[in-house]
């Protein structure tokens, strides 16, 4: 179980990192929303491996189909099926391990809740199958933006020790993309690109922080007390493979504060309601208050490194074991448009319950 996401807006992801395909079902998009396959394309161009030379050299086109739930160009309303064929799987690169447990992935666990696993580059467990959510979250940004006029951009705000400076409120999406570790700070970018190699070239791996921003959401969305927003946007993140930490508005470094440093005011400007600041990151007791939200998560280093290291077989039994394959040193840069996926998952499941509940937003 757990492979679907989302309560009005359901996305089940399904295949594995080297089968045959991986995609995704999504049930509850509204009829009626223009939907064509390069939709979707754009953003899984953004994911897709082998795309510089600062990730993974697997080479897979990622070309999307789709396969039901769309006639004419719009959507049905029924469910719509996402697949993407697997061009570049290479089971046999994980054969030497296949009886070994690789340090920080899921092969332990894996075989101790299902007692067996798929051993080519971790099956379920990989990052493989985000292809889906990226797929299914282009499918809810275009809604996102035809209802409610938000826009989501997501970008790396810091490599290893190397923060960006960067403004939230008014980074777009082209500054982003305009280069290929996705840092909207040029200074920052040159660096990180640089210490990304220099590890890749030590056979060794990064971690990082992607911060998002949406900007346009309404006031009104969540669902207290245990489906807060804030807690859906960090329940999403955590599925993200690799991601250990999530923070919405000023997070951990909130704690520094004091409580009259840290309330965001209100006012009043032409009849709506705001806040002179956002330390809140746009939601406040779980619900949304119409500012910018905003989050940052936390990925780990990938797993993966070619450099020996400990670990045991099946039985019990001591070995050492060597990565080999093909892998990103840093998940960062691809890690852009999965973030900005579940965000705008989140979202539109919530303004879909939020107009279940009231019928209006």
């Amino acid at each position: 179980m757990g492979n679907t996401f989302g309560r009005m807006f359901r996305v089940t992801t399904w295949g594995e990192s080297h089968g045959d395909a991986v995609g995704v079902v999504v049930d509850g998009c509204p009829p009626g929303l223009p939907l064509a396959v390069e939709d979707v394309q754009v953003d899984l161009d953004r994911r897709r491996p082998g795309q510089s030379d600062i990730s993974t050299q697997r080479r897979e086109r990622d070309r999307a189909e789709i396969l039901s739930g769309v006639f004419d160009g719009l959507t049905l309303g029924t469910p719509i099926l996402i697949g993407v064929w697997n061009e570049d799987a290479r089971g046999k690169d994980y054969e030497h391990m296949r009886t070994l447990f690789r340090p920080s992935h899921a092969d332990f666990t894996y075989q101790a809740k299902y007692g067996i696993r798929n051993w080519k580059g971790g099956g379920r467990a990989s990052a493989r199958e985000t292809v889906g959510r990226v797929a299914a979250g282009a499918v809810a940004k275009k809604a996102l933006a035809r209802e409610l006029g938000v826009e989501i951009v997501g970008y790396v705000r810091q490599v290893w020790e190397l923060r960006a400076d960067v403004d939230p409120n008014t980074v777009s999406a082209a500054e982003v993309d305009a280069n290929t570790v996705r840092c909207p700070d040029p200074d920052a970018a040159v660096r990180m690109i640089e210490k990304i190699k220099e590890a890749r070239k030590a056979g060794d791996s990064l971690g990082g922080v992607v911060e998002a921003v949406a900007r346009g959401v309404p006031a009104g969305l969540g669902e207290p007390v245990f489906d807060k927003l804030d807690a859906d946007l960090a329940k999403g993140m955590l599925s993200i493979p690799a991601c250990k930490g999530v923070e919405i508005g000023s997070g951990f470094g909130g704690v520094g504060l004091t409580g009259s440093e840290h309330n965001d005011p209100f006012y009043s400007a032409g009849g709506r309601i705001r806040t002179r600041t956002n330390r809140s990151g746009g939601v406040q007791g779980g619900i949304s208050n119409g500012e910018s939200v905003i989050l940052r998560a936390a990925f780990k280093p990938p797993a993966t490194i070619v450099r020996p290291q400990e670990t045991v077989d099946e039985d019990g039994n001591p070995a050492v074991i060597e990565g080999r394959g093909r892998h990103d040193p840093c998940v960062l840069p691809r890690a852009v448009p999965i973030v900005e996926a579940m965000m705008a998952l989140v979202l539109v499941d919530h303004m879909l319950r939020q107009r279940g509940q009231s019928g209006a937003l």
